[in-house]
C-alpha cells in the first residue's frame, strides 16, 4: 500500500511544481519549492502546506499572507482534506515552529 500523501500541485494539477509543465510560463510555486517545509502534515517541501506559504497560486492569482488566504483556503477542497487529516496539527504556530527547526 502507498502512503504518498497528495500534495496540493498535484490535488490542484497547477503544473507549478519543480519541473512541471507551468513552471516555464507561471514559474515554481513558493509551496513546491520551500524545502524547510519538507515533512509538514507529510508533505513534500510545502506541498501540505499552502495555506501558510506566500505567493502561492490558486483561482488563477498569485496569493498574499496566510491572514489574507483564510477564507479562500476555507472553501478549498484540498484544504478541507487537510483539516479531516490533521486538524489539530494544521495551524499556522505549528508550521512555523516546523520549518523554524530546519
Amino acid at each position: 500500500m502507498d502512503d504518498k500523501k497528495t500534495n496540493c500541485w498535484e490535488f490542484k494539477q497547477c503544473g507549478r511544481e519543480e519541473h512541471g509543465n507551468r513552471v516555464n510560463e507561471m514559474g515554481p510555486c513558493p509551496a513546491a519549492m520551500l524545502q524547510e517545509a519538507d515533512g509538514f502534515l507529510e508533505g513534500k517541501n510545502g506541498g501540505r502546506a499552502c495555506a501558510y506559504i506566500t505567493g502561492t497560486f490558486c483561482s488563477n492569482s498569485v496569493q498574499g499572507t496566510h491572514r489574507e488566504k483564510e477564507k479562500h483556503c476555507g472553501e478549498c477542497d484540498f484544504y478541507k482534506i487537510l483539516q479531516r487529516e490533521h486538524r489539530a496539527d494544521m495551524t499556522v504556530h505549528n508550521f512555523i515552529r516546523y520549518v523554524g527547526r530546519k
